[in-house]
């Protein structure tokens, strides 16, 4: 039983191993074409979708082209009869009488006599340009101003659920604040863009759908996680401790600041990063209020779009490089996550080692 229970526990551990190596092989092999295609100027290329001339070619081509006329003595009897270069016939008959077409077609003897000029033509080879960094921008920008509302009001949350709050408000509250988690992200999403956007466009100037919008909503949406987590991170400070700071005089606001906030901080950085990566792959209710348009935001009360917002709305419809210029933006996401999470636990351990 032992063994098994080791040897269970190995499997776990190694399948979360193979779903993160897997994920990225998949992405980067979808993405190559991409990548060969556009390279790392994709990153810094604000086009998506723009048709480029490569070359103009001037052609010109004169052929001959067989025509036909009938063996009839008479001129007046003769039947003209252009075959085009796409053998479509023409028939004009050069009497008075109505034409039967069938008899004329029946009765025709081909002769070349006529040459038919072609004009010239002007073809444009064009090249298709994709680029990242109007989503790259956008996503980043819109996760920084999620962060900057959610943190603060997140750990109030925390401070007050776990030190200020009685049993008796503690408990309903903490329940709300699971709820809040439990919403589906659409149902935000509605929310921003008939009340909150308009609310925000009416106080605070620019467009109800906007990066401001966007990076409030994410804000929103993560608050409950980390609060929850801050929470549970500030309820591991032991009694003992904070009971000793009150004893020497310190207020409730100085052992929160000098005895629980350090403590914590290795629970409340991890709730930080865990809300950070909820936060910049949301799609739904994001796409909602961004705005969508590929264009840099000139203020944060400006549209843009987002990498999540570009997947969703142009997954159903690519193919080919187009697709592969998706898997290019998700590789760029996945990779954008995994290193400011890295950055983040590296400064924290290293931090806490000194």
């Amino acid at each position: 039983m032992e063994k098994l229970f080791q040897y269970l526990a190995r499997a776990s551990a190694s399948f979360v191993l193979v779903i993160l190596l897997s994920t990225v092989i998949i992405l980067y092999i979808n993405a190559r074409p991409a990548i060969e295609e556009f390279g790392m100027h994709f990153i810094v290329d604000t086009r998506w979708a723009v048709d480029v001339p490569i070359e103009e070619v001037e052609s010109s081509d004169k052929s001959s082209i067989p025509a036909v006329t009938t063996d009839s003595d008479t001129p007046q009897n003769h039947n003209i009869s252009a075959i085009a270069s796409d053998v479509k016939f023409s028939s004009i008959n050069k009497q008075s009488a109505p034409l039967n077409i069938d008899d004329e077609f029946a009765d025709m003897d081909e002769e070349v006599f006529v040459n038919e000029e072609f004009s010239t033509s002007l073809e444009t080879n064009t090249k298709t340009v994709y680029g990242g960094a109007v989503p790259i921008i956008g996503s980043v920008f819109s996760i920084i101003i999620a962060m900057f509302f959610a943190v603060p009001v997140a750990l109030g949350i925390a401070v007050f659920l776990s030190e200020i709050a009685s049993e008796r408000l503690s408990k309903p509250t903490s329940v709300a604040i699971e709820l809040l988690a439990a919403i589906p992200s659409i149902i935000y999403g509605m929310w921003a863009l008939f009340y909150f956007g308009p609310l925000i466009s009416k106080y605070v100037g620019g467009h109800s759908v906007s990066l401001l919008v966007a990076g409030l909503v994410l804000g929103v949406m993560v608050i409950p996680f980390m609060a929850a987590l801050s929470r549970d991170a500030i309820n591991t400070t032991p009694d003992v401790l904070k009971e000793s700071a009150y004893s020497m005089g310190a207020t409730k606001f100085e052992v929160i600041k000098d005895i629980i906030f350090p403590y914590a901080k290795a629970g409340i950085v991890g709730s930080v990063i865990v809300s950070f990566g909820r936060g910049i792959g949301e799609t739904m209710a994001v796409a909602f209020v961004i705005g969508g348009v590929f264009e840099f935001a000139g203020n944060i009360t400006s549209p843009t779009n987002s990498i999540p917002v570009v997947l969703a709305n142009n997954f159903s419809e690519s193919s080919g490089m187009s697709m592969s210029v998706l898997y290019y933006l998700a590789l760029i996401l996945f990779v954008l996550s995994f290193t400011i999470i890295f950055l983040a636990k590296y400064f924290l351990l290293r931090r806490k080692a000194s």
